[in-house]
């Protein structure tokens, strides 16, 4: 079985068609999205409904909870807008998101960890920026997960990694934000170019087969133009480089 696996859209519409486009070509059996959907400066609408005509089997990432459950003046500016472009009933529908979902026996989506949509599942932070964290530290942030495959995201970083109990866990990185600054605590996120991302995997009698991750030139450079049009210097700045300004 193949999978195609894409994770953290937020709204970029232009970067998800270029996805979905080289999806095809990949010829996935089922396609799996790992959340944060909208959120963002960009087309949230716009990204909503061509996830909705992908039928992908989706959870939902920490900032579709925000901005389906959270009152408005408590959101940051990226929900705030997405917010303002979806309806209620599109609001609705990423609220109601699964949390985790088994993909196929023994493989399993979540945004960042099975039991948490905002903290890390293969990253840490050093020295301000994200890096891939200690196999040790990521064996207990699992905590035992009983699973052969799993899939995450939120770091917006791609990678695999095989714990010692033989359970490999992949991240395909983000389709419509390769950087980003947080701060909380201060840090960054950098994929280091503009392109999109995504992975696609073979399952093969509950193991990974052949993997790819995937990176995909789109047109960022009207993405970046669309985020400083909505006053996002940050957001432009990321998706013209692949880095983040802090």
């Amino acid at each position: 079985m193949r999978l195609a696996v894409i994770a953290d859209v937020h709204g970029n519409h232009l970067a998800l068609e270029a996805v979905i486009a080289d999806m095809k070509n990949q010829a996935p059996d089922i396609v799996v999205d790992l959340g944060d959907c909208v959120s963002g400066p960009l087309w949230p609408r716009e990204a909503f409904e061509m996830l909705a005509q992908l039928k992908a089997l989706t959870v939902r990432g920490n900032h579709d909870r925000q901005v389906g459950t959270l009152p408005f003046e408590d959101m940051g500016a990226s929900d705030r807008f997405a917010y303002g472009k979806l309806s209620a009933e599109q609001r609705q529908t990423l609220a109601a998101l699964p949390v985790v979902r088994e993909i196929v026996p023994a493989v399993f989506a979540f945004h960042s960890l099975p039991t948490s949509d905002h903290e890390y599942c293969l990253d840490q932070i050093c020295d301000g920026r994200l890096v891939r964290a200690p196999l040790d530290v990521i064996e207990g942030r699992m905590g035992g997960f009983q699973a052969k495959v799993a899939f995450c995201g939120h770091s917006h970083r791609p990678a695999a990694v095989r714990l010692t109990n033989g359970l490999t866990v992949i991240n395909p990185g983000s389709v419509g934000c390769p950087a980003y600054a947080d701060d909380s605590p201060p840090h960054l996120s950098e994929s280091g170019t503009p392109h999109a991302r995504y992975a696609v995997v073979d399952i093969e009698n509950g193991q990974v087969g052949a993997m790819a991750l995937r990176s995909i030139a789109y047109a960022h450079e009207e993405a970046a133009l669309r985020a400083e049009a909505n006053d996002r210097p940050g957001w432009a700045y990321a998706l013209r480089t692949g880095c983040a300004k802090s």
